[in-house]
């Protein structure tokens, strides 16, 4: 565990002092899309910030040498220019688009959201670094474009692997619809809950059989092209209906709400909380490198699907050592295709470099293994189930009695904020929140994605409010217990849609957005502001780059669509390379660069 007795030491705050960045200033400069959610959240965070600084963002004060980060769309003379063309270069659009059978830009500002939480943990594993006795942070520097490599991750290992996958994406996938218009997600992880939910409602048991596979991979595949019978099942059937059939089979159902639903119950609530727990012991000072600032930290890793791995992951390209929890017989996910050298490239893209245990934690021996291992962690991440950890008797109380200077962080779906919560996983939180509202533009059906943006936004708030939790541990020499949500990113996610849907406005964008403009053999993405002056021009005749060039030469600046995922290892418009794992699976480049 690492040391705070160094020449760059914090001053330490009181305990009662709940936020990591406490007296200390930021001067905050860079693209304003990019620098929103930093903005807010070094402000959630404790400091005092003043927006419209120079170019780049500085935090420092309390003890600590300034740190700095920039950030970006993309490299200079990239073509990546704002949301829409940086979106269109990493697969973005692709990934997004395979439900509705060709790309698709997302309709709300996914990857600048997703490029200011990583800048923020930039700055923060900065501070750590400085509190653990390594040299200040050199600058930290975040672009959108790796924002998107690391939000397409998965699709981009499965695009790499040897075997193809185990469902052809097509076109396809819910909501679904009742007899009295409600759209609706459904979710189940059980095969048998499925079955039992469609034989309620009559369906034809080979639409049952042939719907499962598709359904079930629809979080690895970005599509569920499942058979239509089931669509025109629930149309057959009320609301009330359809949620007697969900009760009595064990699936849920979610009714899509809407921008002024979820503004009118929105509490503006941080998008992760922080409680300072009892005192931490003496810690064993440890080395900290300027890029990277965890190194000689252990982080325990508990984690299923891709929200707390996620977060674990990061944590390890900081330079911590991870180790991973796993059943026993190991992660079953090891073994979803499409497969790398014998394992799951999707697998890899999240827990390549981690050590693993294997655990029973329902065995009474096999938990006190387990705390042996807490004991000498600095982080336990977890995303089990509500109440799963303290009917375990492995929750923060429990575990900061093993290791009082212990980060317990728990991400979860809801983090109790809302009674009326369905199942906390990807698609029922976009459909409670409003997401599909925003994904999608005027005059389309308000679905959720099929990309998992949740979960991946999710990751990446559980990794800012460790690197929180951490920072707070140096500047109180206490354990913390940090909580994040899937909740609170979609709540970052819709902030600015929020403030407008509560005003009263409507926050949706214009029919059409970020469409991109077919040519004759591909596709091109305008920027936001180009796309009104590019839809005048007919490009379906014209090869990519004639289309291009006659954009561009009438001042527009636009980018050519990445529609394959493998092609993405040697485009020239990326500001880092993707490599290969020792299992030959494709690796995105860290998001953060330090220089």
């Amino acid at each position: 565990m690492a040391s705070s007795a160094t020449a760059h030491t914090a001053v330490r705050r009181p305990l009662d002092t709940a936020r990591p960045l406490d007296a200390l200033r930021c001067d905050i400069g860079g693209p304003e899309a990019l620098t929103r959610v930093v903005s807010d959240h070094l402000r959630r965070l404790g400091a005092t910030v003043r927006d419209d600084g120079p170019g780049a963002i500085a935090l420092g004060g309390g003890g600590f040498a300034p740190v700095t980060a920039r950030t970006a769309w993309g490299s200079a003379g990239s073509g990546i220019e704002d949301e829409a063309t940086a979106q269109a270069v990493t697969g973005v659009m692709a990934v997004h688009g395979r439900r509705h059978g060709t790309p698709r830009g997302l309709g709300v500002d996914y990857l600048a959201t997703a490029t200011g939480v990583l800048t923020v943990q930039g700055l923060l594993a900065g501070l750590i670094g400085q509190a653990r006795g390594g040299a200040p942070a050199r600058v930290c520097t975040t672009t959108a474009d790796r924002a998107g490599l690391l939000t397409v991750s998965q699709y981009l290992a499965a695009a790499g692997a040897d075997e193809p996958e185990a469902v052809e994406p097509a076109p396809g996938g819910p909501p679904f619809t009742s007899a009295d218009g409600d759209l609706f997600e459904l979710e189940t992880l059980d095969p048998g809950a499925w079955a039992d939910f469609w034989r309620a409602l009559e369906a034809p048991a080979d639409a049952i059989r042939a719907g499962w596979r598709p359904f079930q991979f629809r979080y690895a595949t970005a599509c569920a092209p499942f058979p239509v019978d089931l669509h025109d099942v629930t149309r057959r059937h009320t609301w009330a209906r359809i949620r007697q059939a969900a009760a009595l089979s064990g699936a849920e159902v979610c009714r899509l709400r809407t921008f002024a639903e979820r503004a009118g119950e929105d509490d503006g609530a941080d998008p992760w909380t922080l409680r300072a727990l009892g005192p931490g012991h003496p810690a064993t000072a440890t080395a900290a490198a300027a890029d990277r600032p965890l190194a000689g930290l252990t982080v325990l890793e508990a984690g299923r699907r891709i929200q707390a791995p996620l977060a674990a992951h990061l944590l390890g390209l900081l330079g911590a050592r991870v180790i991973r929890v796993e059943p026993p017989g190991g992660d079953p996910l090891r073994g979803m295709p499409p497969a790398c050298a014998g394992i799951s490239a999707r697998w890899l893209a999240l827990n390549r470099g981690k050590e693993a245990v294997e655990i029973d934690i329902k065995a009474p021996g096999d938990r006190s293994r387990l705390r042996e291992l807490v004991a000498d962690a600095d982080v336990f991440v977890h995303n089990w189930a509500p109440g799963k950890a303290a009917e375990l008797e492995l929750d923060a109380e429990h575990l900061t009695a093993v290791n009082p200077s212990l980060v317990y962080a728990y991400t979860s779906g809801w983090a109790d904020r809302l009674d009326d919560a369905p199942m906390g996983t990807d698609f029922m939180v976009q459909a409670r929140t409003g997401v599909g509202e925003a994904a999608h533009p005027a005059g389309e059906p308000p679905v959720p994605s099929l990309m998992t943006l949740l979960d991946v936004l999710g990751g990446l708030h559980g990794t800012e409010a460790v690197l929180a939790g951490l920072l707070l541990r140096e500047r109180t020499g206490h354990g913390v217990r940090v909580d994040s949500s899937l909740l609170g990113a979609a709540d970052t996610l819709l902030a600015p849609a929020l403030r407008q849907a509560a005003a009263g406005s409507d926050p949706r964008r214009p029919a059409g957005f970020r469409h991109p403009l077919r040519t004759s053999d591909g596709w091109i993405a305008p920027s936001d502001t180009s796309a009104a002056a590019a839809a005048a021009y007919d490009v379906s005749g014209m090869c990519t780059e004639d289309a291009l060039d006659q954009l561009r030469d009438h001042g527009l600046t636009t980018t050519a669509v990445t529609t394959d995922l493998s092609a993405l290892h040697h485009d020239p418009r990326l500001s880092g390379s993707i490599s290969r794992d020792a299992h030959g699976a494709p690796a995105v480049p860290d998001p953060w660069s330090f220089a």
